[in-house]
């Protein structure tokens, strides 16, 4: 197959393939401008566009490990009302009646009530006129990128404030609340270290136990306060979950510990869990392990006006649309005390 003449270049000027003519000037510069940027124009429609937005990568939490109650509307505090009961005598031998008894003791209760406090949520977003056009012709939408940075941020905030609180309006979370009993890990690891690491099975199992049965006695074996939940850095968590018990065995310690421990021979599954907020949260710096009862009535946190989006306006002066996303939120709500329980240095 032959190919036709499509003319030659000689020092930048074009010759036509068979008179040999001079191109036009304006076709001249328009090839010679072709040639010295190689073919950019090309190069750009012959791309392939990958349509992904490759967005940060993160995690998030706190639904997992804490009761998220919705509604309330826009409240400043929370309040929680407590009871505590008292019979003359004690409730042991002070009902016991006689015959002749001229009286008898009266039940009698003290009520309390504990505020909580909420705190508002609130970011903007900004798409300019021009941008919002130059959409219109990539197939794009800034706005949903946007929206998408809007719903991160404030799972990011969600998260610190459920374990870690807002330290600049003085709330706690669920890693350090100063109210809550904090014991070191026993010495019993090699060389009387106190990291998981250093343990056989059975002392880690013994240091799970002896923090359930510590927030199990303070509330007087009540069946319903047995602790159901713990916490502790993912580093040991993932040691627990991929290390088996023994060269023999083909369990992990991690199901070892979910099958044998006081929780679950009391009729209460455990969950054992790995968060990144443990890492380092205690005393010195150690790896934190948090164990406590994961349910409504002991601990919660209210999102009392969900995240929406409340309004929005052009501005004119930045040739922009100006929108405002708020909500309002509470801190973590401890009900009882001593329903948790820290235990440092694993």
């Amino acid at each position: 197959m032959k190919y036709k003449n499509m003319g030659t270049f000689d020092a930048g000027v074009v010759t036509a393939p068979s008179t040999g003519a001079a191109v036009p000037q304006r076709y001249q510069a328009m090839d010679a401008a072709a040639v010295a940027n190689g073919g950019a124009f090309l190069h750009s429609e012959l791309e392939k566009r990958d349509n992904l937005i490759r967005q940060p990568l993160t995690s998030f939490t706190y639904g997992r490990d804490i009761p998220v109650r919705v509604g309330g509307g826009w409240a400043e505090y929370i309040s929680a009302m407590n009871v505590e009961y008292g019979v003359a005598g004690g409730s042991e031998d002070g009902p016991v009646h006689a015959g002749g008894a001229n009286g008898i003791p009266m039940v009698q209760a003290n009520f309390d009530k504990e505020l909580f406090k909420t705190h508002i949520f609130s970011v903007g977003m900004r798409i300019m006129f021009v941008d919002m056009q130059r959409g219109n012709m990539t197939g794009r939408s800034y706005e949903s990128i946007l929206r998408d940075g809007i719903r991160m941020t404030y799972d990011k905030h969600m998260d610190a404030n459920v374990y870690a609180g807002i330290k600049k309006y003085g709330s706690t979370g669920l890693i350090n609340n100063p109210n809550v009993t904090t014991t070191n890990a026993a010495s019993t690891g090699t060389g009387s270290l106190t990291t998981f690491k250093s343990k056989t099975p059975d002392n880690i199992l013994q240091d799970i136990n002896d923090a359930i049965l510590a927030v199990w006695a303070t509330a007087e074996y009540d069946r319903s306060a047995i602790p159901n939940h713990i916490l502790m850095p993912y580093e040991q968590f993932n040691y627990l979950a991929t290390t088996r018990v023994s060269d023999l065995a083909e369990k992990t310690i991690l199901t070892f510990l979910l099958e044998n421990n006081v929780s679950k021979q009391n009729g209460t599954d455990l969950f054992i869990g790995g968060a990144s907020w443990c890492k380092g949260a205690g005393a010195g710096s150690t790896d934190r392990m948090v164990v406590y009862i994961n349910e409504e009535r002991f601990v919660a946190m209210d999102e009392l006006a969900p995240l929406n989006r409340v309004m929005t306006q052009p501005n004119t002066t930045n040739v922009c649309y100006d929108t405002a996303y708020l909500a309002n939120l509470s801190e973590v709500q401890m009900f009882y005390e001593n329903i948790m329980r820290y235990v440092d240095g694993i």
